[in-house]
């Protein structure tokens, strides 16, 4: 928690030394900086605990492929998966209109093109943070009526007063967050502790000793005892976020705790007792992790006793008008200034579009247009603009099926394919193909693997496999 007057933390991450020096000089005055030049770095920083930064100001282009943007957007997601409530501004040289929208859908505030005038970043950095984030005192915390909301709350409010393990599965900014601290709030331990933990945030040596406290001396750096987080949660409620980040050596610590309660310190052998409700939650298929040997099946079962299932806004109908409305009427009462407006265009278009950023992508536009265009009325060209252009549904949609004109097509190139060749090879072929479809992906994704996968239809880890297949395939093939 931050003290009073204390000044806001703020993460620089930029590979050039001369432009994360000048401007943690210059931003020094208002703020505490700190800087890292590596996607590495910044998230060593986010994990030891001491940096939960009000604002990280990024470039897209770090190493080790500093001339493209991907590892920019993997930080975002890193940032977002360690402190949610952290607003990110990009900085960057990397600065297409494909990058932008993409870097803003992934969770970015703001995209700002290099150079960038000091003072304009010190103002816009001071208007992003004028933003606090909100949290629905609303009930159960929901907002919406569309029938897979309605399932959600009846979930929520079943399963609330039971002492058994919950398991949230969502996609990345679809609210699990939400959900769990809805849990807490409508369960008979509404009073007590609520403690939240991120497995992804925390440096997989620490783990341990976060979730089950140490000994003086349990190890370097273990100046005295400390109690963990099953220990301070108590009989309350603890929620462990990115469970499926959790480390295979870690999983039978956490399953003995789940069946009988007991836990011990590092460094000692007392056994100590939490009767704390353990509530989980994860954007990766648990079920597709356990086949493949990353989530032992035991602990998969202890803690999916009950399930729910986070729907993705491109789900909700009009209720993504209404979470609009919510966070327009929230944001311009904290500026000061009248709401903007849709056009009937504008509407239209929002409800075609697909979000891959889900919750956290509105309330982002939400700012943005708060910030650009209150009072005014926003048009189509106004909203799209604030879009990712990966997403299908700007491209008309998703792409239908091939016509019989399409089959008919695509059977010539096979006989011409064919008849052409000395010696025809169908394995070689499709190889050929799917490369180029995953390759294509790729690009439109910008190198963002969840992306590249949704746009093929698939998982990640399906996607992953794939493209080790293919490598194992190549290799093996006769030069």
């Amino acid at each position: 928690m931050t003290a009073p007057n204390s000044k806001a933390e703020l993460l620089i991450v930029d590979d050039d030394p001369l432009i994360a020096d000048s401007l943690g000089y210059f931003l020094g005055r208002d703020y505490s900086v700190k800087t890292a030049s590596t996607r590495a770095e910044a998230v060593e920083l986010l994990r030891d605990g001491k940096t939960a930064p009000a604002l990280a100001l990024i470039d897209l282009g770090l190493p080790p492929t500093p001339h493209r943007p991907d590892e920019g957007f993997a930080l975002i997601a890193d940032i977002l998966a360690h402190t949610p409530t952290t607003r990110i501004v990009v900085l960057s040289g990397q600065s297409d209109e494909l990058n932008a929208r993409h870097a803003r859908a992934l969770g970015a505030t703001e995209f700002v093109a290099k150079p960038a005038d000091p003072e304009f970043l010190r103002s816009l950095i001071r208007r992003v943070l004028s933003f606090r984030d909100i949290s629905t005192e609303i009930d159960d915390g929901l907002i919406g009526r569309s029938a897979p909301l309605q399932k959600l709350r009846a979930q929520l409010r079943q399963f609330a007063r039971s002492p058994f393990p919950v398991l949230i599965e969502g996609e990345s900014g679809s609210g699990k967050e939400l959900a769990a601290a809805a849990l807490h709030r409508l369960s008979d331990r509404a009073g007590k502790s609520y403690l939240a933990l991120n497995c992804a945030a925390i440096s997989p040596g620490l783990v341990e000793a976060t979730l089950f406290g140490h000994s003086k001396g349990a190890f370097t750096g273990a100046s005295g005892p400390r109690a963990g987080y099953f220990e301070d949660a108590s009989d309350g409620t603890l929620f462990l976020d990115e469970i499926g980040e959790l480390p295979l050596d870690l999983q039978p610590k956490l399953l003995r705790v789940l069946e009988n309660g007991e836990f011990q310190r590092i460094g000692e052998t007392l056994a100590r007792h939490s009767s704390a409700r353990i509530v989980t939650a994860t954007n990766r298929d648990l079920k597709k992790e356990v086949r493949e040997g990353r989530f032992r099946a035991d602990l998969y079962h202890r803690l999916s006793v009950f399930t729910i299932d986070i729907p993705p806004l491109r789900d909700l109908g009009d209720d993504r008008l209404l979470l609009l409305e919510h966070f327009r009427a929230i944001y311009t009462a904290q500026a000061d200034l009248p709401p903007f407006r849709l056009s009937d265009e504008a509407t239209e278009r929002l409800l075609a579009y697909r979000f891959p950023g889900n919750v956290r992508e509105l309330r982002n536009i939400a700012i943005r247009l708060t910030t650009k265009l209150a009072g005014k009325d926003v048009g189509l060209l106004d909203l799209e603009a604030e879009l990712d252009l990966a997403d299908p549904s700007l491209l008309g949609g998703v792409l239908p099926a091939p016509t019989l004109a399409g089959r008919a097509e695509l059977v010539a190139i096979a006989l011409n394919d064919i008849q052409n060749r000395h010696e025809f090879d169908l394995d070689a072929t499709l190889r050929r193909w799917e490369e180029a479809y995953i390759e294509a992906a790729q690009q439109l994704g910008h190198g963002n693997m969840s992306q590249a996968a949704r746009l093929l239809g698939v998982n990640r880890t399906t996607l992953y496999n794939r493209i080790d297949t293919l490598a194992r395939a190549k290799r093996a093939a006769p030069q």
